[in-house]
């Protein structure tokens, strides 16, 4: 008996003496404003798998294998703004952080306006906008840059969006064309890519290399989604008029099945832009079977069919004689407004990932992606007939302005008043010269073609992360890309024709050389057709060190990429294999290194330091001359180089946040090819005699150099008030005299021009502000109510050059001598960089949540550009006027004839969103 009670005594002791050096982090989360408990929010310690979730008190215990030191505490939740807490664990002791606050993250319903490709096209000189980055990051910057700058076409560091990568569920979105995402393909289906996990600049990601803007991951799992439904109206007249989605994720089911499914549709008749139409559809479903503890499987499909009606950038004086919503490209048919550019996209998307926990700190991530389908973009041809144009430069008062003989005042006038009144599309006389052709037994004169590219695109990767320990990770992943581009024109409306000639109407060469002469008709294959063949396989390998006071990492990458044309036609300018048949097979090396560290002073200061060299294929736009007509690769062409750094200090305490950046980044080494309608055009071949020609130019070897600070700084003044300020100053040059030639079926046997130097250093890099500034503050009520005020200034930002005429092109005459009247110092002026005026925007938001029982009721509304300030973001110089002469008479005239395109911001614009949860 005695012996009993003594082991007795020596367990309950023991007992209790393990119970009391347990070691234990707790502590509850509320709401920042009510101060109510809120449910369901994952608490996790960063770096490890370590995580749970608050009870209905909001309450949460983490007791299992807790590393020890200094650790962050992450406490997130959807729609909440996450936040992060220094905590430090100790053998044996009890963490407890009670009353930890989150609040509710406008930028959830912002994001429900900027998930779209709203403000991206084709023909808009490249402007892809930084609303494409999906920011609904928590960094004020980004989200400062992606909703208040993203109508100026901001850029962040300048940089376009090639450099960020996208992904859904780990397979990269971005377009092996262009290297963009293609926006598009996702878009409407705001509800189910909430779930992203982003890094920005050259900071690690789990999932690739990334580019030295971010990597953005959209996690489409469908057992990630909160169970429950949304169904969402909004209207606007911005893009579309009108928007309807519903959405419902079921959450994890018996049998370890859940589920996802969306559909939405956005759709009106004009957009802010005159005849815009806008036409999409969206659905959505994804489907995961958890087969058991370590392995699960999840299939997603997302297919997004949409049209949409593009706009026309135009020049001042065609500004000046309608406003800043004309456009062009449209005109009246049977009363009915009809555009005849239209932008088609239907890309849908199919993709298995496999989920492996090989153990509790190893997980190996296997993903399948298929995509295929069609981008088209239409436009009128015009092969017997004079051009469509409403403002085509003689239709124009500057073109009788500009009279040889004196300005035509009477032709002047008349032009005027037929453009104000009219200046749109004559659709009736368009069908009216097909049919009397028709009628005659001739060939149509117009026609209505599109641009087509059907691609057919497989991805297969593998992604390894594993913990090695409780301060090193390693991630590593290989990827594997196959691309078969299919890009042809084809006729699509003959507008009353009984056929149409393909053959090349400015320059009469055969399209088809094996089918010479041939009538086609709607359906029919017309001007080009070709296969481009790519292949690309990667892989990248990364360690992350998670220290008390030092987090570093190391990160490496290898690229293989291959690009290969196949005509299927012979042009009649480049016989044989020029252009029919399989060209030249390119090959590409790309590395990759980066390394960066975090130095934490303390709790509240730390500094951020990154930097990276990396090497990239050219795209395969750059890598062709002109891949329409023939095999023609870029001179000397190799890839482009990139060396990025950036430095930063972050401050954050419980009621301010603040981070400041500055940046370095070079390119060496890019190609830009750009296509155009030029005059003036010397040093050729001796078998040209003419000085015009639709020229394809060639720019090899352009460096540029972008350097600049950003600032985010928010502060929480009160429970209900923050604060926020953010600016970004940059300056992005060119950064040497790069190679320039062109190409042209006009310029004879040769077809090409000698190479130039173009004079571009120092020049400014176009596309968007080069300096941004926002100031702004938002009021949260505890009745769950919200207003936010923002003032924008946004500055230097400068129009696109033509490389053109800062070459020898410019000052030489026909004969190749130097012009005779040339005066350094007008062409001087004459070659100044435009800037753009700096503008101020005002831009308000405001909402309203209610709880009905168990359901939500959201509404969200936001007017841009509340004082309707009328500003360009873009615009470029056209490279029809050559040389000094030409040039020079422009400008002397009353009128220019071919001064620079630009665009125009909208004015004031609204968007009002609501939404039914349960």
């Amino acid at each position: 008996m005695k012996k009993s009670l003594i082991v007795f005594l020596f367990g309950f002791f023991a007992t209790i003496t393990a119970f009391a050096q347990q070691t234990i982090v707790k502590g509850s989360v509320t709401d920042v404003i009510s101060f109510n408990p809120i449910r369901n929010v994952t608490v996790t310690i960063e770096g490890t798998q370590i995580s749970t979730v608050t009870d209905e008190n909001g309450m949460f215990e983490l007791t299992s294998d807790l590393p020890l030191g200094e650790q962050i505490l992450r406490i997130s939740k959807d729609e909440y703004i996450f936040k992060r807490y220094p905590i430090v664990i100790n053998e044996g002791q009890t963490v407890n952080i009670t009353d930890m606050t989150l609040e509710r993250d406008t930028s959830a319903d912002l994001f429900t306006i900027q998930l779209t490709e709203d403000e991206l096209d084709d023909d808009s000189g490249g402007l892809d906008n930084i609303s494409g980055l999906l920011q609904s990051s928590q960094d004020v910057f980004q989200r400062t840059a992606a909703f208040e700058w993203s109508s100026s076409f901001f850029r962040v560091r300048g940089l376009d969006s090639e450099n960020g990568s996208v992904l859904v569920n780990g397979i990269e979105m971005n377009k092996i064309y262009d290297g963009r995402p293609q926006w598009s393909n996702w878009g409407g289906l705001n509800d189910m890519l909430r779930n992203q996990e982003l890094t920005t600049g050259l900071a690690p990601s789990a999932y690739n290399f990334g580019g030295i803007l971010g990597t953005t991951n959209m996690n489409v799992r469908a057992s990630q989604y909160r169970e429950g439904g949304r169904v969402t109206y909004s209207s606007s007249n911005r893009s579309y008029t009108n928007r309807v989605m519903a959405s419902y994720a079921s959450g994890l089911l018996e049998g370890g099945w859940s589920y996802a499914v969306m559909g939405g549709r956005r759709w009106g008749n004009e957009g802010y832009q005159d005849a815009t139409l806008y036409d999409a559809n969206s659905f959505f479903v994804a489907v995961e079977k958890q087969i058991n503890d370590k392995h699960s499987l999840n299939f997603t499909s997302m297919y997004t069919p949409n049209r949409r009606g593009k706009s026309s950038p135009n020049t001042q004086e065609v500004y000046d004689l309608k406003d800043i919503k004309y456009n062009e490209y449209w005109g009246y048919l049977d009363g009915e407004k009809k555009n005849s550019r239209i932008k088609e996209i239907e890309e849908p998307i199919f993709m298995l990932n496999h989920y492996w926990d090989i153990n509790s700190k190893t997980t190996l991530n296997t993903n399948v992606g298929y995509q295929y389908g069609k981008i088209g973009n239409s436009r009128l041809d015009f092969g017997g007939g004079g051009n469509p144009s409403p403002a085509y430069y003689q239709s124009l008062p500057s073109y009788f302005l500009a009279d040889s003989d004196g300005p035509d005042y009477a032709g002047a006038y008349i032009a005027e008043q037929n453009f104000i009144n009219d200046g749109q599309i004559d659709w009736p006389r368009i069908l009216d010269a097909n049919v009397t052709n028709a009628s005659v037994g001739e060939a149509g004169a117009y026609a209505l073609y599109e641009d087509r590219s059907d691609d057919k695109l497989l991805t297969v990767n593998s992604i390894f992360n594993t913990e090695i320990n409780q301060n090193i990770i390693l991630n590593a992943a290989i990827n594997y890309k196959n691309l078969k581009s299919e890009n042809f024109g084809e006729i699509i409306d003959l507008l009353g024709a009984t056929g149409y000639l393909n053959v090349d109407a400015f320059d009469g060469f055969q399209f088809d050389n094996q089918n010479p002469n041939r009538i086609i008709g709607e359906g029919d294959k017309y001007r080009y057709n070709y296969n481009i063949y790519s292949e690309i396989i990667s892989g990248y390998a990364q360690a992350q060190f998670k220290y008390s006071k030092v987090d570093f990492y190391l990160s490496g990458s290898l690229t293989s990429t291959t690009y290969q044309r196949e005509g299927l036609w012979e042009n009649s300018a480049f016989l044989g294999n020029l252009s029919l048949g399989k060209g030249e097979k390119l090959n590409f090396t790309g590395v990759g290194a980066k390394a960066g560290l975090t130095y934490k002073i303390t709790g509240k200061h730390l500094i951020d330091v990154n930097g990276g060299y990396l090497t990239k294929a050219p795209t395969i736009r750059n890598s062709y001359s002109n891949s329409r007509d023939n095999n023609s690769v870029v001179d000397n062409i190799t890839e482009e180089k990139i060396t990025a750094f950036d430095a930063s200090y972050i401050f954050r305490s419980p009621i301010v946040k603040a981070k400041l950046t500055g940046f370095y980044t070079k390119i060496e080494d890019a190609n830009e090819i750009s296509f155009y309608y030029a005059d003036g055009i010397t040093n050729v071949d001796e078998a040209f005699n003419d000085t015009s020609a639709f020229v394809q130019e060639v720019l090899q070897g352009v460096d540029k150099k972008h350097i600049g600070a950003e600032l985010g700084i928010e502060a929480q003044v009160t429970p209900t008030i923050k604060l926020k300020g953010v600016a970004s100053v940059g300056q992005y040059t060119y950064d040497n005299n790069p190679d320039l030639y062109l190409t042209s079926t006009s310029f004879g046997t040769r077809g090409r021009t000698q190479t130039f130097t173009s004079n571009l250093k120092d020049y400014k890099v176009a596309g968007g502000p080069q300096q941004a500034y926002s100031l702004g503050f938002e009021y949260r009520d505890p009745d769950y109510w919200f207003f936010g005020a923002t003032v924008n200034y946004l500055a230097n930002a400068y129009i696109d050059v033509s490389p053109l005429l800062r070459t020898q092109n410019f000052y030489l005459a026909n004969d190749g001598l130097p012009i005779n009247n040339y005066d350094e110092d007008i062409a001087t002026e004459l070659l100044k960089q435009e800037e753009i005026d700096a503008y101020f925007t005002v831009n308000l938001t405001g909402g309203k949540s209610w709880k009905v029982g168990d359901y939500y009721i959201g509404l969200f509304a936001s007017v841009n550009n509340l004082l309707d300030e009328i500003y360009k973001t873009g615009g470029f110089e056209q490279g029809r006027n050559a040389n000094y002469t030409e040039l020079l008479a422009d400008n002397q005239a009353p009128k220019r004839q071919f001064g620079p395109k630009y665009w125009y911001g909208r004015g004031a614009t609204y968007f009002v969103n609501v939404n039914f949860r349960f």
